[in-house]
């Protein structure tokens, strides 16, 4: 007897703002049960310390979230000037105090320093495994904790806000595996002083910004009102920059069935004028595009010699509307 599936099949995405305290495996959790959606997960882990939006995937949408693990991502963070902690947050043990505290113009001219392609040396209470075990649990541990660094991309980086001179809020725009926590440790080296991040809000992932970001008890009276469904975003929004392809029926159909179709030359064509160099999950994904019917996401592949090949296919033709 075959095993009842459990929850529905709900696909697309939910731009969910994480609120402090809750892990990223909480939040989608709680998404799951609020959506009743029997496969989900998230794009992107946010620290418990740290709130904004968490990207998480239903359904069909879970096929996407290595693309939208590769997209810029906006932070506005806050540092504590005059402590430092061993994990360069507030629940960190203080290991070092100073009275500098650097004025606005010496903080933006440092930040010029990070700004491009640098390698970065992720912070010691970090999720990344090392002979299998967490960062953060040998730190913890009392263990000696060497991390190699990494090249990261920090697009922009600007002073927003001093509440006090105690206090600068900035905001950056990075790329993937770049971390906060790292920058301001780095900063403070460079200017001489002591700080750590007092408060950390992530604003964009990709094309999810903060004003489309749901928070937890405003889904949840949606739910109640059988109308959370409102705020879930189609499977293709997290594939907003990769160069779409129109297709027809028959087409569709084939490609559904996991086989190639031949792209008329002015389709190509356009597919080359809006082609760029792109790196998913390690891969080269410069010729991939997606093709729709519709307007409905039928498959994401690859356009070599004339012809599109499909990698992923979405099954959304039955559709999740019902609640």
């Amino acid at each position: 007897m075959a095993r009842r599936k459990k929850g529905r099949d709900l696909h697309g995405w939910v731009v969910f703002d994480k609120p402090i305290e809750m892990t990223s495996t909480q939040a989608v959790g709680a998404i799951r049960r609020l959506f009743n959606a029997n496969k989900a997960g998230h794009a992107g882990t946010l620290d418990p310390l740290a709130d904004g939006i968490l990207p998480i995937a239903l359904g069909e949408a879970t096929k996407t979230v290595s693309w939208l693990m590769e997209a810029e991502k906006v932070y506005r963070f806050t540092i504590r000037w005059g402590v430092s902690t061993a994990s360069q947050d507030r629940e960190g043990a203080v290991i070092a105090t100073s009275d500098v505290r650097p004025s606005p113009a010496q903080i933006a001219a440092a930040l010029g320093q990070f700004i491009g392609e640098i390698e970065q040396i992720p912070p010691v209470y970090s999720a990344i495994k090392i002979e299998g075990a967490r960062a953060y649990d040998l730190a913890r541990d009392g263990e000696t904790v060497e991390l190699a660094p990494r090249p990261v991309v920090l697009h922009a980086a600007q002073v927003i806000d001093c509440p006090s001179e105690d206090q600068t809020v900035i905001e950056a725009r990075c790329g993937k595996g770049f971390y906060i926590r790292a920058l301001v440790r780095d900063l403070c080296q460079a200017l001489g002083a002591e700080g750590h991040v007092s408060a950390l809000r992530r604003t964009r992932v990709g094309p999810f910004h903060e004003n489309d970001a749901i928070t937890l008890p405003l889904l949840e009276d949606l739910s109640h009102r059988d109308a959370a469904l409102e705020r879930l975003k189609p499977v293709e929004t997290a594939l907003d920059d990769i160069p779409a392809l129109a297709v027809t029926e028959e087409d569709a159909h084939r490609l559904r069935q996991g086989r190639a179709i031949v792209l008329l030359p002015h389709v190509v064509a356009e597919f080359r004028a809006n082609a760029r160099p792109r790196t998913i999950a390690g891969e080269d994904q410069s010729r991939a595009a997606l093709a729709i019917h519709r307007g409905l996401a039928i498959a994401l592949g690859e356009v070599r010699a004339g012809k599109f090949t499909p990698s992923r296919v979405f099954n959304l033709a039955s559709s999740e509307t019902e609640m």
